[in-house]
């Protein structure tokens, strides 16, 4: 059962990627915190250390909603990774533009928009969850849950 600390710390960094930078234009890092994709992110990387801490606790195997919970959180971190900074370029030539024609002055070069490491850690951290998942899935253990000793006869 000590296995279910690498699920536990992954979804503890995957809710804490939510909060570092996700996106850099020129010189200002912008944090995914007040977006939705991210306040998904905290959602799952807190459900997926709950369940990995409730395995722990109570002995139970939990690897199949770790890996569904993976998943989505894998597919949020692509998606957000594709279309997050690309946004955020277009957001920031729209502003360059709004203030070269309120100064009367031709716009200057389109500020470019970077991938921050929130990205790159939740990325990281949901893909860990998926291969933790995976295992079950992989190994084919033979009992993939706790059985308890009941008396079908009575």
């Amino acid at each position: 059962m000590r296995a279910y600390f690498v699920p536990l710390v992954a979804g503890v960094v995957l809710a804490g990627s939510a909060f570092l930078p996700w996106v850099r234009v020129q010189d200002v890092s912008m944090p995914g915190v007040p977006d939705v994709e991210a306040l998904w992110i905290v959602g799952l990387g807190a459900l997926a250390a709950l369940l990995a801490l409730l395995s722990l606790i109570t002995r139970k195997n939990s690897r199949h909603p770790l890996l569904i919970i993976g998943l989505f959180a894998l597919g949020v971190m692509f998606l957000s990774w594709r279309i997050v900074p690309k946004t955020a370029g277009e957001r920031a030539s729209t502003i360059a533009q709004a203030f070269a024609i309120v100064e009367n002055t031709p716009m200057g070069v389109a500020p470019v928009a970077d991938v921050g490491v929130g990205i790159y850690l939740g990325l990281l951290a949901a893909s860990v969850l998926v291969a933790f998942g995976l295992t079950i899935v992989i190994k084919r253990a033979a009992q993939p849950y706790a059985v308890t000793s009941a008396d079908d006869d009575v």
